[in-house]
Parts: C-alpha cells; structure tokens; sequence
C-alpha cells in the first residue's frame, strides 16, 4: 500500500510540473500568436520561422497572452543574418513600435543576451566580450529568459549570459514577441518554445 501512495505522489508531482511548464508553440500553426507587420512568420517542419519580407522592415510575432513572471525557454537558428530578438513584458498598441524589453538575438559579436529597452533607454546590459563566445551561428542554440519581479537573468546554451535588477522592468507589463529586425535578409527558425510561469512574490 506504502508503494502504491508513493507512485500516486510521484506522478502528481510530474503532472504538476507539466502544467507549470507548456508549450507556447504547437509546432504545426500559429495558434495562440499574433503577427505585427508585413514579414514573414510560418511554421514548416515542425519549426516556426521568421523571415524578411519585400518591405525589409520591423516585424514581430506576439502571444496572445501576457505574461508577468517567468521562465522561458526556447531554441533559435539562425539561418541569415539572424538579428532578432524576445521581448517580454511588451505592447505594440499600434503598426510594429513595441514598447518593452528585448532578450537580444543577433550575430555575432553583437550582444546576444543582452537587455534592449525599446524606444526607452537602449541598451541597459550588455554580456562581456568573453562571454560572446557562446552564440553558435548557424547552429541550434538553447536559450533561457527569466523575468521575476525587478529581476532578469539571461543564459545562453547554459552558460548565464547577463543579470539585471531594474525598477521599471519590474512594473511593465504585456506579452511576449519575437522580433525579426529591419534591413531584409534575415532569417531565423525557432522550436522548443516552453514557459514556466513564476508564482508573484
């Protein structure tokens, strides 16, 4: 009997971690996401890609929910180019001016997982030089955002890229987005795109 509660107690503890922990990309459409601007997002394979479109401007792609606290994970390959990035926190009350912080993705030697706040202050962190390194261009890349209160932490194929305490980040609020940048050829696929929301503190 000991042995059948204790298996009982390990699967809801399982169960529990699933519903925390969910997919915020289905891997066969767009449901759940909106897109902002004229660029293309489409998911082919199993992957959701981003890609320039004829305009070359500014796109982004937003869940449709908002999120506060947070772990996000996801994986991104950059296939040209590959300036991009996640925002969180963020709006775009209308066309693609997003207001918000963006977890940086770009080539490199240009700051991926670094802190941006859009149309604000810029750039607030950057990682250091030796930190750089760790971007795999043209490869799968694991990348990890976790926005609690004040806080953000940024890890990039599990080494922790940039850390930031900031009063303002900590009152925005709005929803998650990923960015394809202006400039045309860029293009980019993501997959494994997971979140954990955080309980408030």
């Amino acid at each position: 009997m000991k042995f059948i509660f204790l298996y009982a107690f390990i699967c809801l503890g399982f169960c529990t971690n699933a519903q925390q922990n969910k997919k915020l990309f289905n891997g066969k459409d767009l449901n759940g996401w909106t897109i902002h601007g004229t660029e293309k997002w489409y998911v082919k394979d199993g992957l959701l890609i981003c890609e320039s479109g004829p305009d070359k401007q500014y796109g982004y792609l937003s869940t449709d929910k908002n999120y506060k606290n947070f772990i996000l994970t996801l994986e991104f390959k950059q296939d040209a180019n590959g300036n991009s990035g996640v925002f969180f926190r963020s709006q775009i009350p209308e066309g693609v001016k997003i207001s918000g912080w963006q977890a940086e993705v770009a080539p490199p030697g240009m700051h991926t997982g670094g802190i941006y706040e859009s149309y604000g202050r810029g750039w607030l962190i950057q990682p250091k030089k030796k930190d750089e390194k760790y971007l795999k261009m043209g490869m799968w890349n694991t990348y990890k955002i976790k926005a609690d209160g004040d806080e953000v932490t940024t890890w990039l194929n599990g080494h922790r890229m940039c850390y930031i305490k900031d009063e303002k980040i900590g009152q925005g609020e709005g929803f998650i987005a990923l960015q394809i940048h202006e400039g045309g050829g860029i293009k980019v696929s993501w997959k494994n795109i997971r979140i954990e929301e955080l309980k408030k503190k």
